[in-house]
This record gives C-alpha cells, structure tokens and sequence, in this order.
C-alpha cells in the first residue's frame, strides 16, 4: 500500500498519553533510546551542541534543557560528553508524563548533576524559565502547527544561546525502512505504531525553512541527517 507523506499526520500516538506508566511504557522508551543510540539520533543532537558552544569559554558555565526528555539517555551522553571535554555542563530534563521522569531519575543515578522535573511545555510556567540551551530531541513532531510555533517562540525567548532540534524527516523509504526494523530488532506492537506514526508526523525540509521564515530566524543551519533526520540549529548570540 502506498504511503502518503505530502502533509503531516494528525494522527496520536500511543506515548501522547501522560498516564501511560508499567513495563510496556519503560520496554518502549528504553527501545527508542537504543534506536537512536545505534541509527546515530544522539550524535546529531551533541554535535548541534557542540556548534553553538565551540566559541564559549570551556570555564563557562552552561545550562542545558531537554524537552520530552524520555528516558534521559540524551542528557546522560552529554554529561559524558561534558566530562570527556572539560566542560561545566548543567543539565536538566522535562516530560510531562510522571512515569517517565521517575524511570529517567532511575536510570541516571550515576550522573548526579542531571536534574529531572515533570512539567508540561504549555504549562505558563515552563514560560518563565530560562536556559543557555534548548534541545528538541524527536519532541517537535508530536505537537500540530499551531502549537508548534508557540513552542518555538518561547523556546526563542528562553534559550540565550541556541537551540537544537532533531527530528524525524517524514518519507515513506523512512516509513518501509522502519518497519523492517522493527522486523529485525523484534520491536514491541506500541514502538511498532508510534514509529511509524511518527513519522508520518515528521517534517519536510521546505516546511522548516518555511517555519524559520515566520518566526523571523535569521541565524540557522538546516541539515538532513542519518538516517532521516533534520538537525535545525538556531544560533539566539
């Protein structure tokens, strides 16, 4: 059957739900972590890191936020990264599901200076608070339009130096490419769905150009990624 990736999906995902907690909800997290791990997703979010602080003193101090943080394995390679490299790193995740922070603190026990909070990202008060960094780590597609450039735009205000966002390029070689791996590596039936819904919710490269033009942002850099992602660095300096 032919897959139609010329708009975005509207379609949920089994992981948009908040409530969600038990086995099948860690099996499916600590499954995605592991895919990105071995696709490569994590090297495109530290290297987009990497670029906005190459010309920060290594002395500096830099506070880090990820959104939809998961199950942290994103925050726990850039402790890692940051001790490799000297750097001052202070970083901090959020999701909005309750369980997922809880399995998130579990699992970091060994990287004390990450810091988890369960709060939704429309929540005012998210609003209010203020990072050097954002990161946007396979997040962005799970929200509509509209909500979308709301986000960026606060994320725009909050973050001083830049934010990172990698996500998913929504094609259907990406669509058949999934499912044989999830064929290969025996995926669960909700890491199965929401796979494949994601990105059927992913992005075209002329959409985030397009999104970049509406938000006025002037100092950016738009790549396409191994395998079918898009890192969009926004540089705020």
């Amino acid at each position: 059957m032919r897959v139609d990736t010329r708009h975005r999906s509207q379609a949920p995902e089994i992981m948009d739900d908040f409530n969600m907690e038990g086995v099948l909800l860690k099996d499916t997290l600590h499954k995605i972590a592991k895919i990105n791990r071995l696709l490569g997703g994590n090297r495109i979010t530290r290297n987009g890191v990497s670029a906005l602080i190459k010309n920060i003193p290594v002395h500096q101090r830099i506070t880090i936020l990820d959104v939809g943080c998961g199950n942290g394995d994103m925050l726990r390679e850039l402790a890692d990264y940051a001790r490799k490299n000297n750097r001052l790193f202070q970083l901090a995740g959020i999701d909005a599901n309750p369980a997922t922070v809880t399995y998130a603190r579990e699992l970091s026990g060994s990287w004390p200076d990450i810091q988890y909070h369960c709060q939704d990202m429309m929540d005012p008060a998210f609003q209010q608070q203020q990072y050097d960094i954002i990161l946007c780590t396979l997040t962005l597609h799970h929200f509509k339009e509209e909500e979308i450039y709301h986000l960026m735009n606060i994320f725009r205000q909050q973050a001083k130096i830049g934010i990172v966002i990698n996500d998913l390029h929504r094609s259907a070689l990406a669509y058949r490419l999934f499912q044989l791996v999830c064929v290969v590596f025996n995926l669960n039936s909700m890491v199965r769905y929401d796979g494949q819904v994601s990105i059927l919710r992913g992005f075209k490269k002329k959409e985030l150009h397009q999104l970049s033009a509406v938000l006025n942002i002037g100092r950016y850099s738009l790549q396409w990624k191994w395998a079918f992602r898009y890192q969009w660095i926004i540089n705020n300096l």
